[in-house]
């Protein structure tokens, strides 16, 4: 008898409907093709266990399994479920009249219990762009599922339940939930604030305006000077997620795996910080079975780098056109897969290899020949991409002391929000732009005009310190949100005096 069960393949962060065709013959075979990987061919031995734990006779025939369409590779063992329901309706255990209207999913353990599988949400997206009544999988993915409405997710804790379900012998309840109210009971306070920071005032002031304009942000200074400690407390005055980005990034780490168990959504934006000896296919993704990088983990979210000029060249490299397009694409000889990568990229390095150059107490020991070198590990097009420079000084003794303490994370996203409404409103008619740091020449031309005043202070200030001309777009870009953050429809002097001083490392008597 011929069967046919839907399942899903994952490409990117979409997913495919696969086709999976049962059918039993003459013969004590068991053939299973269509481009599966090894995980996939290794369900025959679960699912013979699964059965003859659950009281469930394998069938003695030759067992034709066809996973269409057979060019898509097929992997993991999420295939386990569908194979094992089309080899019992093969065989007349199970009624076949319901296997049309669902897709199904799920990985069996030795004794037929299901365990959680990757990918569930694109894959219930793709479900209800087809016009399929619902998902069938295990229990622990159903709430993940169920954030895709007018889709009936049953969620199953064994196989045992599923062939009761589809004969109509057990009810499964679908799983419902308000994606609302999920999406704002999740959005909690953060573990780290800024009110903690003793001093750097500046600091805090660029991280402000970085997190108001969406823009990358470097930080240079010695040990101890409170770098990866204001790092981790951005994603707290950066403006909450909105439900479209909590989606988009859902997806990302649903299919890379990262999705907490019985998570719905992803409601806070994501802060990654990889080891600075990560592979560049571990940051941008690929691989042999593709999976989302680093940088696409902490899409709509921070990417924190910590001690730059530690990482591969080519690491640092590869992020370029990612930084420049929002997006990562992946071309391998036998798959080709995009990522998306709208990050902002946070990081930070010493000033020279014994990490004290410029060090108010603490002489340096390099020579400037090994400062100029270490400063050139990172390349100019990367930097580039950076568009606040920062350098960071130890905090005197007397500021860490004191008993005062600062603005706290969520004042300081109050302004951040106001600025960012101004944005996009101002963007509201540009596709795909939604901050000050996505401007396009084109898009500074129109909304970062300078007057007579402003434009010959920037003039003199790219003389004076000898500035690259990439810096130019940079400061007006910075300039721009800083009057956001003022509310100032113009962009006046003391912007663009304040921009210009997130330049430093564009200067180029720096290091020297």
């Amino acid at each position: 008898m011929l069967v046919k069960v839907f399942a899903a393949a994952i490409q990117g962060i979409s997913a495919t409907l696969v086709t999976i065709e049962v059918n039993a013959l003459r013969g004590i075979q068991f053939f299973l093709v269509g481009l599966p990987d090894n995980a996939v061919k290794e369900s025959y031995r679960r699912i013979q266990s699964a059965f003859q734990h659950n009281g469930l006779k394998f069938p003695s025939k030759q067992i034709i399994v066809n996973m269409a369409p057979a060019d898509i590779r097929k992997e993991g063992s999420a295939y386990d479920l569908p194979i094992a329901i089309g080899i019992l309706a093969s065989d007349g255990v199970i009624n076949s009249d319901k296997l049309n209207n669902y897709i199904i999913m799920g990985e069996l353990g030795l004794d037929g219990c299901l365990m959680p599988v990757k990918g569930i949400l694109p894959i219930a997206i793709k479900a209800k762009e087809l016009g399929y009544k619902g998902l069938i999988i295990p229990s622990s993915n159903a709430a993940e599922a169920a954030v895709v409405e007018d889709l009936d997710i049953h969620g199953a804790d064994n196989i045992q339940q599923v062939v009761k379900f589809l004969n109509g012998e057990e009810e499964l309840a679908p799983m419902s939930i308000d994606i609302k109210s999920v999406f704002y009971a999740q959005q909690s306070t953060f573990p780290f604030d800024f009110s903690e920071v003793r001093g750097q005032e500046s600091v805090k002031r660029a991280f402000e305006v970085a997190a108001a304009g969406g823009h990358n942000l470097i930080m240079i200074g010695p040990p101890g000077s409170g770098k990866s400690m204001m790092a981790k407390r951005l994603p707290g005055i950066l403006p909450p997620l909105t439900l479209q980005e909590s989606l988009e990034t859902t997806k990302i780490h649903s299919v890379s795996g990262h999705l907490p168990d019985g998570s719905a959504l992803i409601t806070q934006r994501p802060f990654r910080s990889p080891h600075h000896t990560i592979s560049s296919v571990a940051l941008c993704g690929g691989g042999t079975n593709p999976r989302p990088g680093e940088i696409s983990l902490a899409h709509n979210g921070v990417l924190f780098l910590d001690e730059l000029p530690e990482f591969s060249r080519d690491v640092l490299e590869v992020m370029r056109q990612p930084l420049e397009d929002r997006k990562i694409c992946v071309a391998r000889a036998n798959y080709k897969v995009e990522y998306p990568a709208g990050v902002m990229l946070v990081a930070s390095m010493n000033p020279c290899p014994c990490g004290y150059y410029n060090h108010p107490t603490k002489a340096c020991v390099c020579t400037p020949a090994q400062v100029q070198r270490y400063l050139n590990k990172i390349s100019g097009p990367l930097l580039d991409r950076i568009d606040l420079q920062i350098e960071i000084v130890p905090v005197p003794f007397e500021k860490i002391s004191g008993a005062r303490e600062g603005e706290t994370s969520a004042q300081i996203r109050e302004r951040v929000i106001a600025a960012r409404k101004i944005q996009e409103q101002r963007f509201a008619n540009e596709e795909g732009i939604y901050c000050n740091a996505q401007m396009s020449p084109k898009l500074i031309e129109k909304y970062a005009r300078l007057d007579e005043q402003s434009l010959g202070m920037l003039k003199m200030a790219m003389e004076r310190f000898n500035l690259s001309a990439r810096a130019y777009d940079r400061i007006l870009k910075v300039a721009r949100t800083i009057a956001d953050l003022e509310n100032s429809t113009d962009i006046q002097s003391h912007h663009v005096g304040e921009a210009i001083g997130y330049r430093n490392l564009d200067r180029e008597n720096w290091g020297n």
